[in-house]
Parts: structure tokens; sequence; C-alpha cells
């Protein structure tokens, strides 16, 4: 009698066991399930921040600012990889222009360019593959409440700000005698020489010069690159051999020693939304004022083409500087030796509307007679380097602390005044 309960009560204990390792299969795949969801979250967040702060950076409440913006977010959010690490998301489709959106001050939906400060990218990655609940589903026959797949969103809201630091080109400006901020003395749309020593810069020109305060030439290149990390107050220095930084002058401007292939190599320095550049040949000078031109965004003063040529539509137009590199010499009367390949007009296969961001609207420092910087400004490289090089001109676009100003780069944000940087606000 003894002997048959024991043997009954070895029953009961397979069974508990049998009940605790469903539940704990259960809780494992319920942990699968989250996990999976919460790694294509992560993964979809981090898209959508890239995506808010490269389109935050075009806002510059110029005519192109929401076209430009939606194409700089689409190309940094879709670079990113979505659901466990795929480049194409899985093949739940990745960002369209309509997951982009923006806000006026206000926090009023718009589509002004003129009014927009805020950007939101807001993605749903649907068809996340489940486990468990798929398993229950089937088991069950209840597949509303267990379903085979799960739908995943997330958003970011980004604006410009102030920055702590910045990023600009390797070249400082010397005020105008009696200039003062925010202009210093010169006009916006006035053209400005870059002279070959920064050291002996007069006031009124530009002058190539080292962010960090060096004469390395290699620190020339990396700042041409992009390294940042300018405050007001740094002393800037003298830079060494200035013709390493043609290649990365030039690239801004889509022209190429050996085109690149971004979607294999998005590392590569991509160009600008447009190559097309501007000399006496194309943008002939205002007999009244030579100096001030305006090709941001003004009207030439002898166009025989008929069509317009400023910037600002060349950009929305994403031109290239010319059909190949002959014809952008023949145009522009420089040499290219050096360089084979420029990326095409549109937004085809390696164009400037398909890898195009903003490379020439730039932050150059201002700095006073000890070569301290006091203030930046916004310019518009006009021109490619010549092989061997020769003067390069900028435009003035106005003081880079402005809400109007085109400038705006990668920072820390925080400060108080000075370039405006991108910053993520929700």
């Amino acid at each position: 009698m003894r002997r048959a309960t024991r043997y009954s009560q070895q029953g009961a204990v397979i069974v508990t066991v049998a009940l605790l390792l469903l539940l704990l299969l259960g809780f494992v795949g319920f942990a699968m399930d989250f996990g999976r969801l919460f790694i294509v979250k992560s993964e979809l967040q981090t898209a959508m921040d890239s995506c808010a702060l490269a389109a935050a950076q075009e806002l510059d409440l110029q005519p192109s600012a929401i076209d430009r913006a939606r194409s700089a977010g689409l190309t940094a959010g879709n670079l990113n990889r979505v659901n466990f690490q795929s480049a194409s998301w899985n093949g739940q489709g990745q960002l369209v222009n309509a997951d982009i959106t923006f806000r006026d001050t206000s926090y009023v939906s718009t589509s002004n360019p003129a009014t927009a400060q805020y950007v939101q990218c807001q993605h749903v990655q649907p068809g996340v593959q489940m486990w468990l609940t798929r398993a229950m589903g089937a088991f069950s026959g209840d597949t509303a409440n267990f379903p085979n797949t799960r739908n995943v969103m997330a958003s970011a809201v980004a604006t410009r700000a102030h920055g702590q630091t910045t990023c600009p080109i390797p070249v400082a400006a010397k005020p105008r005698a009696g200039g003062v901020a925010p202009d210093w003395g010169f006009v916006p749309g006035e053209w400005v020489t870059v002279i070959t020593s920064q050291g002996t810069t007069p006031g009124g020109y530009i002058g190539w010069a080292n962010l960090d305060g060096s004469t390395s030439a290699s620190e020339t290149q990396a700042e041409m690159n992009g390294k940042c990390g300018t405050r007001v107050n740094d002393i800037l220095g003298t830079p060494g051999t200035k013709t390493t930084i043609s290649e990365e002058w030039n690239y801004r401007f889509g022209i190429y020693k050996k085109l690149p292939d971004f979607a294999t190599d998005p590392s590569y320095m991509r160009p600008d939304l447009s190559g097309y550049a501007y000399t006496d040949n194309n943008w002939p000078p205002n007999p009244a004022s030579p100096n001030i031109r305006n090709a941001w965004n003004g009207t030439p003063y002898a166009d025989p083409t008929g069509t317009a040529q400023n910037f600002s539509t060349k950009r929305g137009n994403f031109a290239a500087c010319g059909t190949s590199v002959n014809n952008c010499e023949s145009v522009l009367s420089v040499s290219l030796n050096s360089f084979q390949d420029v990326a095409a007009s549109g937004s085809g296969s390696n164009s400037h509307g398909q890898w195009g961001t903003n490379r020439r609207i730039v932050t150059v420092p201002v700095t006073d007679s000890g070569n301290r910087v006091i203030d930046f400004m916004c310019m518009l490289m006009l021109q490619p380097l010549s092989i061997p090089m020769t003067d390069v001109q900028l435009e003035y676009l106005g003081n880079a602390s402005l809400p109007s100003s085109p400038c705006s780069f990668s920072g820390m944000p925080g400060g108080a005044a000075g370039p405006l940087v991108p910053a993520l606000v929700r």
C-alpha cells in the first residue's frame, strides 16, 4: 500500500516538472520575442536620429530647404542597418519622403521652407517576425491576439541650435578696417579672395589657417575633411603645404580622382547637392558693384541661357560642375589635371541628388590681429581648386549665428551664440 502511494507521488512530480518546463519555455519564448522587438526598436531609433540630425542641418529658411532636408534625411537614415542589422531592413521597407515632416517655431505642421524650424523623422517597421506568439497563434487558432509579426515604430525630432564647437574649413577671415559684428565690414553677396598666407592676410581677405594652431599640412587636410572642435578664443596657426587639401576641396564639388561607388563605400567624402561653380565666365560682375554678386540666390547681370543660374536653383536641380572634367575646366577656365570624374547631375546613379549633402556652404572663423577666433561667418565655396593651386573665391552670406544663415554643421550644441548645429530635441 505504501509502495503504491510512493509511485503515484513520483508520477505527480513528473507532471509538475513538465508544467514548470512548459512555463519556463513560455518565459524564454516571450523573452526572445520582446528581445527581438527591443533590438529592432533600438536600430530603428538610431536610423531616425540620424535622419533628423541630417535633415535639421538643412533648415536654413531658404526656398530649397525642405527638399534638401528630405534628401539628406533619407540618405542618412537609410544608411543605417535595421531589423537585426539588415542593410535592406529585411525587405520590409525603408524611409520614404512621407516619413519626414516639418514644423514651425510654434510646433505647427508646415510645408513652407521659410518657416520650417523642426523636422520629425518617424517610421513604422512592419513585419518583425515573432517566435512564441506565432506558435501560440497556430496552437490556439487566435492569430489576432497572437500574430505572426509585429510592427515597431520610432521617431526623432531635431532643430538647429547654437553650438559650443563647430567645424569650419581651414581658412580665416580678417575684419575690414573699422568693421564690427555682425558683418565685420563685409557685405552679403560679396566675393572674397583666399590669399596664400594666413599670417599676412590683410583686413577684408581670407587666408589659409590651421584651426588647431599648428603648422601641420596633414592637419589642414583633416580639417578640410570635416574635423571639428573650433571655439571662440582659439588661436589659429599657419598651415604647411596647402596643396594637400585640393582633393577634399574638390570632392565637395563632386570632382574626384576616381568616382567612388557611394553605395559600397558610404564613408567616402560625399559631394554637395550641386557642383555648379562660379567665375566671371558664368556670373559676370555688376558694373556698379563688381565685388557684390550674390551667386547664392541672386539674378545674373548677363545670362545668355535665359535660365536661373544662382546656386539655390542649381542646388535644387542637383546640377553638376559639368558633364565631364574637361567640360568643367572649359567653362571655368581652371586646370584640374589630376582629377578625372565628375558626379552626375540629377538624382540618378552616383549623382549629386542621390548622394549629395551640405558641403559648400561653409563656416569660416573671423580672427583678430593675433589670429584669435572672435566670431564665425557663413560663406559659399564658389570654385574648385585649380592644379597647381591659384586664387580661389568664396561668397560672404552673412554672420553664421543668424537664424536665416544657411550654415549648419556638425558640432556640440549648447552655446549661446555662433554657428547653428543640429540638435535632437525629442
